[in-house]
């Protein structure tokens, strides 16, 4: 290599990670709510593309898969079909379970009332990164609603319904709730009840009446909406009789 070509490389090498400086100098004064989405997903692929211009990839990956959300929620196949490394496609995707882990341990650390104007914001953050996949979430109160546990019991079909409702009851006795709430994610579909969901949600009412605890809602959610069973007059047999 000739004086002039290692010349223009260390040149180019200097503007690259001046730019990179930059960037993170831009973060730091004006935060991630005022800037694009392409300006966001170069930075954050800094940390796993360290000597290539991520920017091309950004607008590669907005591009091909949609907004935002719809890149860190995409499959890992999709990612690297975009020109994503193995590795950097796992990084993206660690960076969805994070906030999820993130937001739950946040959660953990607040004594809530839940009600019916918080509760499927108390419970959204347990299914990020559940995009594809079924999973299935216990709130438990007292009988003053105070949140006393919260947690995914399940990774998979609501349909199995008796491989989690022993965990329910254990729950529920352990930590002497007087109400539970239920949630699952319908994660390629609306977030309607099936027939299927409407029978656990029955079932669930009877194997908690035993134990004195009362089953206040099932809500239900998709990737961008939800759904509480429990605030339509069609479910109220389930929720408000004895």
């Amino acid at each position: 290599m000739s004086e002039i070509q290692k010349s223009q490389k260390e040149v180019k090498k200097n503007l690259h990670e001046g730019h990179r400086d930059r960037v993170r100098q831009k973060f730091l004064n004006i935060g991630f709510e005022n800037m694009q989405d392409h300006e966001i997903l170069e930075m954050m692929l800094f940390y796993a593309v360290p000597r290539k211009d991520t920017n091309d990839t950004a607008h590669i990956l907005l591009n091909n898969l949609g907004t935002l959300m719809d890149v860190f929620e995409s499959p890992i196949e999709s990612l690297q079909n975009c020109g994503l490394s193995w590795s950097a496609a796992v990084y993206i995707k660690m960076i969805t379970a994070f906030c999820g882990r993130y937001y739950n341990d946040k959660l953990k650390n607040e004594t809530v009332t839940i009600n019916e104007e918080n509760i499927q914001d108390r419970l959204f953050p347990k299914f990020i990164g559940a995009n594809d996949h079924e999973r299935v979430v216990l709130l438990l109160v007292d009988t003053y609603g105070r949140e006393l546990y919260s947690g995914i019991i399940s990774e998979g079909s609501v349909s199995a319904s008796g491989i989690y409702t022993r965990k329910i009851l254990e729950l529920s006795v352990k930590y002497h709730a007087a109400g539970a709430i239920l949630a699952h994610n319908h994660p390629s579909g609306i977030p309607i009840p099936s027939s299927e969901d409407i029978l656990v949600t029955k079932e669930l009412k009877k194997a908690l009446q035993p134990i004195n605890v009362r089953l206040l809602d099932h809500v239900i959610f998709s990737q961008s909406d939800s759904f509480s069973m429990a605030s339509v007059s069609d479910f109220d047999e389930i929720f408000y009789q004895k």
